[in-house]
């Protein structure tokens, strides 16, 4: 007979996580057993609550870079006030104040998408400013600010939906009817994870980031729903937008050779490089030094600010440290070694559980063992961070939603959303004790303590992932619950006489 699956339960935040347990004292207290869920008082819902915290947050953080918005900056005041944003720099170093189209005018240090996103705003300001006689600094910067909170907002909204089904579509058959009787509970609230996340305040707007974030999101959606080719069109999209999405490959393709299911994870990677090779291929064969310029730049770039190299290179004074080359050597050694780490724990972890042996017949109860896919793909990117000699404040927009899929609990979180945040002040410290004249800024150690500060707390989130994935049933997502063991077979229905003895050989 098929196991049913049971109905999805919602999983409360102030039931689930004890610091939002704990939160929930200063607003009533958790939720009670005989609360209706969801609420009869149905404008606010989960989804509408989320949302707008997140447009509140995406409005603080456009208001803490206005004061940058005219451009001008004097005296520091980028720095002194914290609202230094790339998106109004580039608006002069990209030529797009004198009506430059980018990669055919002039070559940019960006994926094709996200030129074309700013070339495209660049024209609209350019020309209001010619017709309405003003600077279009100011109209170029407030216009990629409405479309990044948009981009935001969408990707908040995607998040939710993911996590409100918060299913797996990567088993078949028999291993999917054994499946069912460890259901997940739906956790819609998850989002607000992405929606109330500190760094968001000073970081949304710094960059085009949450323009590939909105992009790479949909690509996880459409996966946990079986729709590979729509899922691969995604992630084709946020590869040319930023290249930090080509990193989810390699999880999806480990994954999917785990559970001998190679098809629709190809058809995924061979979707996402066909959209990929569209977007980028007029762009390369009608000015191919603009296009490489982003590869060349990624290879040439030095250690940069905060990265743990630049760490290593303040403690230890270690020289060669300065050489791009020998850290570029170093880097890709290490950062290979992680990834076949991580390979190994997403291809062994939770075998001797898993239901890999299952033919014909539930021959077993398997429990949702198999890493999950969020888990693999935030590794891998936090590998990428830790150690690469690039980490610009902005990276942590693609860290954040990961961590969100990937181990939704408020605590270590908002112990790496303070990390972040101290790191963000000490920047700009750092950045106006370089560069101004009059003894201003923090030292240098204070910079290394919070570069230190936002590495270790990533590292332990890290760790913490590992130890889920190796003990899932520490894994809130799963919310696995006490069952049979995978050597127990089923019991017989009590309607049923016991089986007959096995005769003594």
């Amino acid at each position: 007979m098929p196991l049913s699956r049971p109905t999805a339960e919602i999983a409360a935040p102030t039931r689930t996580d004890a610091l939002a347990r704990f939160a929930s004292g200063f607003i009533g207290g958790p939720l009670g057993d005989h609360a209706t869920d969801p609420p009869q008082r149905r404008f606010w819902t989960p989804l509408r609550i989320m949302l707008f915290t997140g447009l509140v947050a995406f409005a603080i953080s456009w208001l803490q870079k206005y004061p940058c918005a005219a451009g001008g900056w004097l005296d520091w005041n980028q720095y002194t006030q914290a609202c230094y944003t790339d998106i109004r720099a580039l608006w002069g170093a990209e030529k797009l104040d004198l009506g430059a189209v980018p990669y055919r005018d002039h070559p940019v240090e960006y994926p094709v998408l996200t030129g074309w996103f700013m070339g495209i705003l660049g024209q609209i300001a350019f020309r209001i400013g010619n017709i309405a006689g003003v600077d279009g600094g100011p109209i170029f910067y407030h216009l990629n600010a409405i479309v990044l909170i948009a981009c935001g907002t969408a990707a908040i909204a995607v998040t939710y939906l993911i996590r409100r089904d918060n299913r797996r579509t990567d088993l078949h058959g028999t291993e999917a009817e054994a499946s069912q009787v460890f259901s997940r509970p739906s956790r819609p609230w998850d989002a607000m994870m992405l929606a109330a996340a500190p760094i968001i305040l000073v970081t949304a707007t710094v960059n085009w980031d949450l323009f590939a974030v909105a992009l790479a999101m949909p690509f996880f959606l459409y996966w946990q729903r079986d729709r590979p080719v729509v899922a691969g069109l995604f992630l084709g999209l946020a590869v040319a937008a930023k290249f930090y999405a080509l990193l989810f490959i390699g999880p999806l393709l480990i994954l999917a050779l785990r559970r001998r299911r190679l098809t629709p994870a190809l058809q995924a990677t061979a979707t996402a490089a066909l959209t990929w090779a569209v977007i980028n291929a007029p762009v390369a064969a009608l000015w191919p030094e603009s296009w490489l310029r982003f590869f060349e730049l990624n290879s040439e770039r030095p250690v940069d600010w905060g990265t743990g190299w630049y760490v290593l290179r303040g403690i230890t004074g270690w020289e060669q440290l300065w050489d791009a080359e020998y850290v570029n050597d170093r880097y890709l050694l290490l950062f290979a070694l992680s990834c076949i780490g991580i390979a190994a724990l997403g291809y062994f972890a939770g075998r001797s559980r898993g239901a890999e042996s299952l033919t014909g017949a539930v021959k077993k109860v398997w429990p949702d063992t198999v890493p999950r896919l969020a888990q693999l793909c935030f590794l891998v990117v936090a590998a990428f961070l830790l150690f690469g000699k690039v980490w610009s404040q902005q990276y942590v927009l693609w860290l954040l939603p990961l961590v969100v899929l990937a181990r939704p609990q408020w605590g270590m979180f908002l112990v790496w959303q303070v990390a972040e945040l101290c790191y963000f002040a000490a920047f700009y410290g750092k950045m106006l004790q370089v560069s101004a004249e009059d003894g201003r800024g923090i030292p240098e150690w204070m910079f290394l303590a919070a570069a230190s500060f936002r590495w270790l707390a990533v590292a332990t989130m890290c760790a913490f992932v590992v130890r889920e994935i190796l003990s899932p049933r520490l894994d809130a997502v799963r919310s696995l619950r006490t069952g049979p063991t995978p050597a127990t077979p089923p019991q017989p229905d009590r309607e049923e006489p016991d089986p007959a003895p096995v005769a003594a050989p």
